[in-house]
């Protein structure tokens, strides 16, 4: 029973919440086992800095992301990870969710591996990262910069989003240059140029992240298991014509969706009513 109730409850997150979650767990885990074994497995998914190393765990590229160094770098990164992660799941669906966090990712890895091996002061340097940084930092800045003039509440006050993602940009701009966790920095910068790419494109009717979307879905189909056949029956049944008022229906809730979000991209999102905010709101959690 306990069992079935915490499936239960986990499936009822939302895909933010889902990866703290998963997040905060193997965070544990390592803890235990590096505090009662003697021994991290960190190693085996941390994105090594030598070219060569990685070619031996390419799988690192996406693992590093769930690591973490100590309970303030996975605290910050996971309460950044909720809060961008609901009002971005409140604008779009969880696969578009995934597909800029995991982009910012990666191509956070990338400019990582990049840095530490053309730029000639980080030549040397014996590094590696982990963090979900680059994925947070990519979802913040995607919201950023498709809803620039929206206001969030920071503590006593409101600010435009595009101020705030001005400010962690900038501070990440003057940690490197005083030498203040560079890769982790250099990541941040990765993932912060995929999310607003990611955010300026789609506001012009591009989402480059559909290919990546095809790829997920491909991968996922290699793990599923395959159906047994059902014996052969014959079965009449009378078309009652619901699957065409589903099919209606559902293409009538896009097109409203798409004119929400249009008006936004146009207005932004102060400029919608309740009910259009509302409507949002149960769409992405339909999702």
């Amino acid at each position: 029973m306990a069992n079935g109730g915490l499936q239960y409850n986990y499936a009822r997150l939302s895909i933010a919440e889902k990866l703290i979650a998963i997040n905060v767990l193997i965070f544990i885990v390592d803890g235990l086992s590096n505090a009662l074994l003697g021994k991290s497995f960190t190693q085996w998914f941390h994105l090594p800095k030598d070219l060569l190393e990685f070619l031996g765990q390419p799988w690192s590229l996406v693992t590093y992301s769930f690591f973490h160094g100590g309970l303030g770098h996975i605290f910050w990164n996971m309460i950044m990870l909720y809060f961008t992660g609901r009002i971005f799941l409140n604008l779009f669906d969880a696969q578009r969710f995934i597909n800029v966090y995991f982009l910012g990712v990666i191509v956070g890895g990338l400019v990582f591996l990049l840095s530490y091996n053309v730029f000639p002061t980080l030549l040397a340097t014996n590094t590696a990262l982990i963090g979900a940084s680059a994925g947070v930092t990519a979802v913040l800045i995607f919201i950023c910069a498709y809803i620039p003039n929206q206001e969030v509440r920071i503590i006593f006050f409101n600010v435009k989003l595009w101020y705030v993602g001005a400010f962690f940009v900038l501070v990440d701009l003057i940690q490197i240059a005083y030498g203040g966790n560079v890769g982790g920095r250099l990541a941040h910068l990765g993932g912060a140029l995929l999310g607003y790419i990611y955010a300026r494109q789609l506001l012009k009717g591009h989402d480059i992240g559909s290919g990546f979307s095809k790829l997920i879905t491909s991968i996922g189909n290699l793990f599923k298991k395959s159906e047994r056949k059902a014996p052969l029956k014959t079965v009449y049944k009378k078309n009652s014509g619901r699957g065409k008022s589903a099919d209606y229906d559902k293409e009538a809730r896009q097109r409203k969706i798409d004119a929400i979000l249009d008006k936004i991209s146009k207005s932004g999102y102060e400029s919608l009513s309740k009910a259009e905010k509302d409507f949002l709101f149960k769409a992405g959690k339909e999702d």
